[in-house]
């Protein structure tokens, strides 16, 4: 291809270009002026009425007049109650009504003096008498300690299950009271699951020295060991000595700061009832 020819293509396309130029931005034109025209202008005024709903025939706004700047609003005058709701006034006269309630009559919720609690005793009084001889107790308090002692030696808790009874005669295994079977309880207390920890320290409790509380009392009664109704401080060596078939000396030292002895013991009535096995105090 010679020089002149390249000159001529090139004009040529020189020429197509400015014609292309026009061409488009008509179309351009074209299209823009069509989708403007395909939308409706809108006025702001027009706008905003047509979007605000217009109101109901109907609806009226009640005005109320506003109170006056420096008022406070009152509460509503308080009315007396009717005669018929009224409470009536205990009569002065009858000296049951508008008692004290926190006053308890003692002899419904006041326990009796010494049973399985520590025995009222005087300061100044002697010592009560340390008792070992159990020939000398009365034949049914022989009877009950004796059935508990052999049955303590079988291993077998479930014999102390007749011995303990059940109701309000059953014997007082907890000084809050229990809430279920009376064996398995024990069972409880026990170190090991069969319970004969606490059959070997009923044999023990029974087998010391007793003493003789309450004597001519409703609450008289016989109570192993006798350490129950002893001062600890007033324990010989001797008897710290029984005392430690019982109790450890840890034990011991700990009963020390209480002031007393609150292991286990054992009661027995007059009449051959097996009145508590307890500990604590």
């Amino acid at each position: 291809m010679t020089v002149g020819m390249l000159r001529k293509e090139a004009a040529a396309r020189r020429r197509r270009k400015r014609l292309a130029s026009p061409i488009l931005l008509c179309v351009v034109a074209l299209v823009a002026g069509l989708t403007t025209s395909a939308i409706p202008a809108w006025s702001l005024s027009e706008i905003k009425r047509d979007a605000a709903p217009a109101p109901a025939p109907d609806d009226k706004v009640e005005s109320q007049p506003l109170p006056p700047p420096n008022s406070v609003p009152m509460p509503e005058p308080i009315q007396p109650a009717p005669d018929s709701e009224a409470s009536p006034l205990p009569d002065e006269g009858d000296p049951d009504e508008g008692e004290d309630p926190g006053q308890v009559d003692p002899d419904e919720s006041t326990p009796p003096e010494g049973g399985v609690g520590r025995p009222e005793a005087d300061p100044d009084a002697p010592l009560p008498q340390i008792l070992y001889d159990v020939e000398t107790l009365p034949e049914p308090v022989k009877r009950m300690r004796q059935l508990i002692i052999d049955a303590a030696k079988t291993g077998d808790i479930e014999k102390l299950r007749p011995l303990i009874g059940m109701g309000d005669a059953a014997t007082q295994l907890s000084l809050g009271g229990i809430d279920g079977d009376p064996i398995k309880f024990l069972r409880e207390l026990s170190g090991d699951k069969e319970g004969q920890e606490i059959l070997a320290i009923l044999e023990e409790v029974l087998n010391a020295g007793y003493v003789h509380v309450d004597v001519g009392k409703p609450e008289e009664l016989y109570v192993w060991p006798y350490f129950f109704a002893i001062p600890l401080d007033k324990l010989d060596a001797r008897q710290r000595v029984e005392l430690f078939k019982i109790v450890t000396a840890g034990d011991y030292e700990d009963m020390k700061t209480y002031g007393a002895y609150i292991f286990y013991r054992v009661g027995i009535t007059p009449d051959g009832h097996w009145s508590f096995f307890v500990a604590g105090d």
